[in-house]
């Protein structure tokens, strides 16, 4: 593996598919002892096969290949494509399988979000890009704008250790101890892995925002697909507003799922009225989870500021405090605001009574849905590993209590 010269303690910002897979691929077919990796989509596509040849390759070379898929995101992946890696001794497992019903995916609530791979305690990947070919420009205009981050050092053994915990089974030994992930006020590490899970950790990546645009002076730039947060951070975005903060949210402009677009923009006039500017990318589905505070802070990960990703969805995003590399994401942006967003104008008319009961109610509606949903005991999730010579069949069954989410 190359190293990161030119990227600030060993990170490097990835761009779509086109940066990401490559070194992914490389990086994998250089692993020597471990390939861990978990995504919340894997298709059975071109990028998919490629993925699927580099995990046989280094499976074949007697490297411990673990690979953990999501049970919604990944529901078309055939029987071959699956017993081929588990032949060749991949520890493969799916989160949360469900049966259809009448050709309906019913476990949409409580996803496996992440998408983490760590190689030999080494190199890690850290980011919100999936594995199929949506995330390549040459699919088309429902090609996904999207970031991940490669790291390498301290950093990269954060993900190695969490992902050991994550995947029961995945390699022999034991796991290393738990550590408390949550954001710390004092002595902030540099390169942080910020997980949420539904037991332990329900707040800490939501946390982790909130401190930053709490302590914020000059700007905050948040590049969200999603976006209908809670009372927290949109209390704490006008805050930082009202105190003169410059407050960008640059948000999708071409939804892929029109329907939550909307839901946010029941937010625009509230934010607009408090001094956030709001810009929309028009280009093509904006898919990132990016935020950078005051050219000094930034996060990059696989966490929406919505209510699946704050209240149900395990996610997992590397916060990074380092004024190198927040610049470096910064300057992106901004030439991503330069070239493919405009600007949403204020409304000219006063909101009518009518229109102010109405968003209040469907925001709130909206935001505690999710989570009534995530009380069904149907949505208690599980590790499912496939037999070897019929993948529909499990081997093994792992009810994950929390802790290792």
């Amino acid at each position: 593996m190359t190293p990161l010269q030119s990227a600030p303690l060993g990170i490097r910002l990835l761009e779509n598919g086109e940066e990401y897979f490559p070194r992914v691929f490389d990086a994998i077919s250089r692993a020597r002892e471990s390939v861990l990796l978990e995504t919340f989509i894997l298709f059975d596509d071109e990028v998919g096969k490629k993925l699927h040849a580099a995990l046989l390759n280094a499976a074949h070379r007697g490297v411990r290949v673990a690979v953990t898929v999501d049970g919604f995101g990944s529901h078309d992946l055939t029987p071959v494509f699956i017993t081929e890696l588990v032949k060749a001794g991949v520890h493969f497992c799916t989160f949360s399988p469900r049966r259809r019903l009448f050709g309906i995916r019913t476990h949409i609530f409580r996803r496996m979000h992440r998408k983490l791979i760590a190689i030999d305690g080494e190199v890690a990947f850290v980011g919100g890009i999936n594995f199929s070919v949506h995330h390549l420009y040459d699919y088309g205009p429902l090609a996904k704008q999207d970031y991940a981050v490669e790291i390498q050092g301290p950093a990269a053994r954060q993900v190695h250790d969490f992902l050991l915990r994550a995947m029961p089974g995945a390699c022999p030994g034991p796991p290393p101890p738990r550590i408390h992930n949550r954001a710390a006020p004092a002595a902030p590490t540099t390169v942080r892995l910020v997980t949420r899970d539904n037991h332990r950790h329900r707040n800490d990546i939501e946390f982790a925002y909130l401190e930053a645009i709490r302590a914020a002076r000059h700007e905050v730039v948040i590049a969200n697909a999603y976006f209908l947060p809670g009372y927290r951070l949109l209390h704490a975005l006008c805050e930082a507003a009202a105190r003169g903060v410059q407050v960008r949210l640059l948000l999708q402009g071409k939804p892929d799922m029109p329907w939550v677009a909307r839901a946010g923009g029941l937010l625009y006039s509230h934010l607009q009225d408090a001094g956030v500017q709001i810009l929309e990318y028009v280009e093509r589905p904006f898919h990132g989870k990016i935020a950078v505070v005051d050219e000094a802070w930034a996060t990059v990960g696989s966490s929406n500021l919505d209510p699946l990703s704050l209240s149900l969805n395990l996610e997992a995003n590397l916060v990074i405090r380092e004024p190198a590399f927040a610049r470096m994401l910064r300057g992106r942006l901004q030439a991503l605001i330069a070239e493919r967003c405009r600007e949403v104008p204020p409304r000219k008319h006063k909101r009518t009574l009518l229109d102010v009961v109405g968003s209040t109610l469907m925001f709130h509606f909206l935001r505690r849905f999710p989570a009534w949903a995530g009380w069904l005991p149907a949505h208690t999730p599980r590790l499912v590993s496939p037999r070897a010579g019929d993948p529909r069949r499990p081997a093994r069954v792992i009810v994950l209590e929390g802790e290792t989410e």
